[in-house]
C-alpha cells in the first residue's frame, strides 16, 4: 500500500514519508503546498504527485536529491529552488545513480532545473521547465548532464535558462521532441559527448540554437531551428566535430544557419535553409564534408567559405538563385552553380560592408565575378544543381 501525504493526512510531510518508506514502496503526495527542501532520497522508491502538489524550496534549498537507483519523481510542481554563486543548486539532482525517471513535472524559478551527475540509464520526459535567466553568469541550465550515459530526454518544454539542455561527457544518449525557447546561450549544447542523437526538436529564439563542440558521431535529424537572431547568433555551431550526420532539418530565419569550424566527415542531406542571413559559413579545418539534396531558398547569402584547402563536395543541391538551364531535361542544371558570391567573400573579410547588401553596386560585383571568377574559391561549386526543390 502506498504512503499518502496531504496537508491534513497523518503524514503531512514529504520528508517524513521518505524516511518511513521501505525500498520499492510508493509515496502519493496530494495537492497542496509543501515548504520543504534538501529531500534526500536514499531508497529505491517512487514519488507521485496528484493534482500537482507544490514543493517550495523558498529560494534556499535544493529540493529533491536522488541518491538511490530506481527512483521515480512524477507529477510535482517545484518552485523557488535555492540559488548560489558557489555551488550548483537544482530543483532535482541525480547523484551517481541509474534507472531513474523524472517525468511530468513543472519546475519554475530554479537555477538548474534538473541536474544529472554521473547518471546512467535515466528518463527525463514530459517536464515543463521555466527559469528566469537574464545572463549567462548568474543562471543555470534546464537539463544539465555531466558524465552521463544512455539518457533519454524527450518531449520537455524548456524556457529561459542559460542552456536549455547541456551535455558534457555524455555519451550514447537521445534527445527527442523537446521545445527549447528563449534560452540565454544555447537551446542545446554538446561538449565532449559522443554517439548521441537528437531529433524532432524545436530551437526557437535562443541566443543561439545548438552548439556541438569537441564531439563525434552525432546524429541530427528532423530538427527545426528558427529565429535564432543576433549579431553573433547562429542556428547550429559545429566546432571540432567528426563523423556526424545531418538530415531533414529546417533552418528558417536565423542570422546564420550553420557555422562550421573544424567540422570533418559530416553528411548534410535533405536540409532546408530558408530566409536566413547566411545559410552556411565554413571556416578553416572543414574537410571531407558532403552536401547533397539540400535546398537553399531565399537566403541573403547561401555560402561563405574562408579556407583555401577544400575537398568538400556540394553536388546535387537546390539553389533558388541558380539561373542555369536543363536542356537534356534530366533534372540537373547543365551549368555548374557557384554558391559563394563575391560579396559574400568581401563581407567575410570586411563585415562592415554588409550595409551595402541590397545595393545595385553589389549586384554588379556578383555578376562580374560570376562571368569571370577571380576571388571566389574555384573548387566550391555544385556540378549538378537540382532544378526542382527536393522534399525535406
Amino acid at each position: 500500500m502506498a504512503i499518502e501525504v496531504c496537508p491534513t493526512c497523518p503524514v503531512s510531510s514529504i520528508v517524513q514519508a521518505v524516511e518511513m518508506a521501505e525500498p520499492g514502496e510508493e509515496i502519493v503526495v496530494r495537492g497542496g503546498t509543501y515548504r520543504e527542501g534538501n529531500i534526500a532520497i536514499k531508497k529505491s522508491i517512487q514519488l507521485r504527485g496528484v493534482d500537482f502538489p507544490v514543493v517550495d524550496g523558498e529560494n534556499q534549498y535544493e529540493i529533491f536529491t536522488i541518491q538511490a537507483p530506481g527512483v521515480t519523481i512524477e507529477g510535482f510542481r517545484l518552485i523557488n529552488a535555492g540559488k548560489s554563486t558557489l555551488v550548483d543548486m537544482a530543483a532535482i539532482r541525480v547523484d551517481h545513480q541509474r534507472h531513474f525517471s523524472i517525468c511530468g513535472n513543472e519546475i519554475q524559478n530554479a537555477q538548474f532545473a534538473i541536474y544529472l551527475a554521473y547518471a546512467t540509464d535515466g528518463i527525463v520526459e514530459d517536464n515543463f521547465l521555466e527559469g528566469e535567466a537574464q545572463d549567462e553568469i548568474s543562471s543555470g541550465n534546464g537539463v544539465h548532464c555531466w558524465y552521463a550515459r544512455r539518457l533519454f530526454i524527450a518531449n520537455n518544454t524548456i524556457l529561459r535558462h542559460r542552456d536549455g539542455i547541456y551535455l558534457e561527457f555524455t555519451d550514447s544518449s537521445r534527445i527527442i521532441g523537446n521545445w527549447s525557447e528563449h534560452n540565454v546561450r544555447y537551446g542545446l549544447h554538446f561538449m565532449f559527448s559522443n554517439n548521441d542523437v537528437y531529433n524532432d526538436n524545436t530551437f526557437l529564439n535562443n541566443g543561439a540554437g545548438v552548439a556541438v563542440m569537441f564531439s563525434k558521431k552525432i546524429g541530427m535529424y528532423r530538427n527545426r531551428f528558427e529565429r535564432n537572431w543576433g549579431t553573433a547568433s547562429y542556428a547550429l555551431l559545429l566546432k571540432e566535430i567528426y563523423d556526424a550526420d545531418l538530415q531533414h532539418n529546417l533552418f528558417i530565419s536565423n542570422t546564420i544557419g550553420i557555422l562550421m569550424e573544424g567540422a570533418t566527415r559530416i553528411e548534410y542531406k535533405n536540409n532546408l535553409f530558408l530566409s536566413n542571413g547566411w545559410a552556411i559559413q565554413m571556416t578553416g579545418g572543414c574537410i571531407d564534408n558532403h552536401f547533397t539534396e539540400n535546398a537553399f531558398v531565399s537566403n541573403s547569402q547561401d555560402m561563405v567559405v574562408n579556407s583555401s584547402v577544400n575537398n568538400n563536395t556540394f553536388d546535387g543541391n537546390y539553389w533558388s538563385e541558380y539561373a542555369g538551364y536543363d536542356l537534356d531535361r534530366d533534372g540537373f542544371g547543365d551549368v555548374p552553380h557557384r554558391p559563394v558570391k563575391l560579396f559574400s567573400y568581401i563581407t567575410s573579410q570586411t563585415p562592415e560592408a554588409i550595409v551595402l547588401l541590397r545595393s545595385f553596386f553589389v549586384d554588379l560585383l556578383n555578376f562580374a565575378e560570376k562571368v569571370s571568377p577571380v576571388l571566389t574559391p574555384a573548387n566550391v561549386l555544385d556540378n549538378k544543381p537540382l532544378l526542382q526543390q527536393p522534399t525535406t
